[in-house]
């Protein structure tokens, strides 16, 4: 464990992400993130960044699945190619989750509930069975008790803090590199002017 190179306080937390929930969150951070080794300012900046825009701010921690019919063809068109179909699912979160994410990242079928079973949580979400799985080995915990670990404060910073490690990403914020950071989070750039807005102003208040 390596402790943080500059002063992290609740306070200071308090000015970046602004939650009401501070106490827990303050808690859950200044333990696990160390852990990670995700300790500098750059690192934790960048981390929160994410996690802020990841999490609208630290508030949602699991995946919406309450799409409407319009929403389903138009996000998943490949899933929902008519307009029938969409509206079969529409409002369904676990038939549309056991749909989108059926036989892919592990999950088995649509019909072994898999696709909600493993659907995106914690603050960068994890989502899919072969995911949970290593989220579980790492951490040493029952497969069938990581879903509802994920939607803890602990359970969401230490799945962040696990998908961090795994994909190498305090390279990218060492080197300030925030465009690939994001796309090795995303897939894409999508938000990338909010996320780097927060980072702007973690590096500002921690330094």
């Amino acid at each position: 464990m390596t402790d943080f190179t500059f002063d992290f306080t609740k306070d200071k937390l308090q000015k970046i992400i602004n939650s009401p929930s501070i106490d827990t969150w303050y808690d859950a951070l200044s333990r696990l993130l160390p852990l990670y080794d995700i300790n500098t300012i750059e690192r934790v900046s960048a981390f929160i960044a994410q996690c802020a825009h990841e999490s609208a701010n630290f508030k949602v921690l699991k995946e919406n699945l309450n799409y409407r019919a319009v929403t389903l063809r138009k996000v998943f068109p490949k899933y929902f190619p008519t307009d029938d179909i969409a509206n079969q699912y529409a409002g369904k979160k676990e038939q549309i989750a056991n749909k989108v994410y059926a036989n892919r990242m592990g999950n088995g079928p649509e019909e072994s509930g898999d696709g909600f079973r493993y659907h995106g949580r914690g603050l960068i979400q994890l989502t899919g069975k072969n995911n949970y799985q290593a989220f579980a080995k790492y951490t040493n915990k029952d497969l069938n008790g990581v879903p509802s670990y994920l939607e803890t404060t602990d359970g969401a910073v230490e799945s962040a803090c696990w998908f961090w490690k795994t994909n190498n990403l305090n390279k990218w914020a060492d080197t300030g590199d925030f465009v690939t950071l994001t796309k090795k989070i995303n897939g894409g750039t999508i938000g990338l002017e909010d996320r780097q807005k927060h980072y702007n102003h973690a590096v500002e208040v921690f330094s």
